[in-house]
């Protein structure tokens, strides 16, 4: 680690040329900038037949932005599917370096995993799985493992203990499996992960990074390694998390649409960003030297919820790390990665929150001098996956105002000459259906190619079910997705006004079961977009039923944001579309074989050792359950008191 040189440029010649990339990225965002052009153009020729209004020229504005979003969209999908067709040979895959390479790993890393009040008894079984399937690759001893907690819960607390000294009893890992507890959580997940490094980074090579709810395969974290002592340029490689777990309705449609469309938009992105990537928290390994060096988050200033601790911090440290001439690379060819999602759509938009925060804090950041073109990109793409949504709301909201306009005018109004009409001689309604034709071909596009593709390979055919299942699946997840947008707009708009008048989010524990959210729950959290769309559709109606009706699928989506909630929450109607192969996933027809270890790993638990702190609860258990008390006291003893601490302590005795 001593003699590791930071400055990787000097290092080896780069795996993708700068010239490649630069015209990679020419090609790719020249075709979605030609795109969103023609169509303002187009836009902008409609609204001069119609009679420009100032409201148009907002108008325009946030419609040029916003087609923008969906066509780059479009084209990480079209560029994925292209991509694709070329065939794995030639394609960009920095996992190439780890071929043909076996035997012992060179260097030592390090497994962690952060935990803020989570189940323990999961969370060691993950470790497990990992630490087994790792094992069977005959690379263990290459790797530590550590549990990292900032749990606050002094229940949760001693029932972390007691599950990690059971975990290490099982596997015989003492000295190889550790737990950690702060006694601060000072800065969250990146002062958590940040702790580590300072304590304990200079004795490992790189951290592959868990979420307490990430499951990895020990081969493809084996092959990761293997590229990251391969290829010295390299500072980041992220993997692609496959969702599991998921029964209710919400988290099945998530997991449907993640496995059956995200291969597109992966290899999409991977076409152009290459060396420049992002770092998405977790499910990735860090080379940890440059990391330490040049990825400690500065303070923003001003105060939360705009200023303070960066919330998103993942983005900021690749960001960081490229910055430095360091590569981050997504391994879009790893298979053996997963998560979960949250259970019900009101526990999406709680965690949706937090970042939403953390992404307009990267305002900020956009325009610092020095920062490669590919870092700007993910940074915008991050802020304006929640700052779209307002701009949606605006965009609705000054249309209708145009179309209330014009009903209560009583100006006539005079048709100018249209540009388009001299070269295609279509009136209006035709250059007004066009327009709307494109769009919709940017929206499902990416579906399309998506299901025509899995149909197209038998094999792909199979593991969702067949012909049908995907067919049906993806007509399903289409329907209840544009019954979701309206409501997740308007939540969307509500959290930027919020920040907006300094309004900072804590941080909560992260629900990951639920059995579904309760009629009253859902009309509270919901009640804005429900009285919003009824209020709305009334005033559509005063407008116009033309006007209405156009406006249908975003006022339906609102008015039944509260039953669509509710109806999505339960896991009982997502089984028994499993039962039929609706919304099937791969990894739920062919249960990997981590994954089978994790659920194995979890029914082995020992039940008078883990189950009883859980019926006692455990500080309770750690008073009576002498075996509790003892891993409690012990772990205690090794811990450092602060000076207070010892003072404190004095006084007591």
């Amino acid at each position: 680690m001593e003699n590791q040189n930071l400055t990787p440029s000097a290092v080896v010649k780069p795996f993708f040329s700068r010239t490649a990339t630069i015209l990679r990225r020419i090609v790719f965002f020249g075709c979605v900038i030609a795109v969103n052009v023609a169509a303002g153009l187009w836009l902008a020729d409609l609204f001069w037949r119609m009679n420009y209004q100032n409201a148009h020229i907002p108008l325009l504005a946030i419609f040029i932005l916003l087609n923008g979003l969906l066509v780059l969209g479009s084209f990480h999908a079209i560029f994925g599917a292209f991509d694709i067709l070329r065939g794995h040979k030639r394609a960009a895959k920095i996992t190439t370096l780890a071929e043909g390479k076996t035997g012992p790993l060179q260097m030592r890393h390090a497994v962690v995993m952060p935990v803020y009040n989570e189940d323990s008894v999961k969370v060691c079984a993950r470790i497990e799985a990992i630490y087994r399937s790792i094992k069977a690759t005959g690379c263990i001893e290459s790797f530590d493992f550590f549990i990292l907690s900032d749990t606050r819960d002094l229940d949760l607390w001693v029932m972390e203990e007691t599950s990690w000294t059971n975990l290490c009893r099982r596997l015989d890992a003492f000295g190889r499996i550790y737990y950690r507890r702060r006694k601060t959580n000072e800065n969250r997940k990146a002062g958590n992960i940040g702790d580590f490094v300072r304590t304990w980074g200079g004795g490992y090579e790189s951290m592959l990074v868990l979420d307490a709810d990430s499951l990895m395969d020990g081969a493809d974290i084996v092959k990761m390694t293997r590229v990251m002592e391969s290829y010295p340029r390299l500072g980041i490689l992220q993997t692609p998390p496959k969702l599991i777990r998921g029964t209710s309705i919400f988290t099945r449609l998530q997991q449907f649409a993640m496995r059956l469309y995200g291969p597109l938009f992966i290899r999409g992105l991977n076409f152009w960003q290459l060396s420049g990537g992002s770092y998405w928290g977790h499910n990735a390994l860090i080379r940890l030297k440059p990391f330490s060096e040049f990825c400690e988050l500065p303070a923003l200033p001003g105060r939360e919820p705009f200023g303070g601790r960066i919330l998103s911090h993942d983005f900021v440290e690749a960001a960081l790390m490229v910055a430095q001439g360091w590569e981050v690379w997504l391994a879009w060819d790893i298979e053996g990665t997963y998560e979960e999602a949250p259970p019900t759509l009101v526990d999406h938009l709680i965690r949706d929150r937090r970042w939403c925060q953390g992404n307009l804090q990267h305002m900020w950041l956009i325009f610092a001098r020095k920062l490669p073109f590919s870092v700007r990109m993910h940074l915008f793409m991050g802020i304006m996956a929640y700052l779209g949504s307002p701009l949606w709301f605006l965009f609705l909201l000054l249309g209708t105002w145009v179309a209330w306009d014009r009903l209560t005018s009583n100006l006539s109004r005079l048709p100018f000459e249209s540009y388009v009409d001299r070269w295609f001689h279509i009136g209006g309604i035709g250059q007004s259906l066009i327009l709307t034709g494109v769009i919709f071909a940017l929206l499902f596009l990416p579906k399309i190619l998506a299901v025509s593709g899995a149909i197209a390979v038998p094999k792909v055919r199979r593991s969702f079910g067949g012909f049908f299942p995907i067919i049906i699946g993806s007509i399903m997840e289409t329907i209840v997705s544009m019954l979701l947008a309206p409501c997740i707009m308007a939540a969307h708009t509500m959290m930027v006004v919020s920040i907006i008048f300094g309004r900072a989010v804590g941080w909560g524990n992260q629900n990951r079961e639920t059995d579904g959210t309760s009629w009253g729950d859902a009309l509270r959290f919901h009640a804005f977009p429900t009285i919003l769309g009824i209020a709305w559709s009334w005033l559509a109606l005063s407008i116009s039923f033309t006007f209405a009706a156009w406006m249908s699928p975003i006022l339906l989506g609102l008015i039944l944001s509260a039953p669509v909630s509710v109806l999505t929450s339960r896991s009982r109607y997502g089984k028994e579309l499993l039962k039929r192969k609706i919304l099937a996933t791969p990894e739920e027809l062919d249960i990997p074989a981590v994954i089978q270890l994790a659920d194995e790993a979890k029914a082995a638990v020992d039940p008078a050792l883990d189950a009883s702190v859980e019926a006692r609860r455990g500080v309770i258990a750690a008073v009576v359950d002498p075996y509790v008390n003892g891993v409690h006291v012990s772990l205690l003893e090794h811990s450092e008191l602060s000076e207070a601490d010892e003072a404190l302590a004095e006084r007591c005795l």
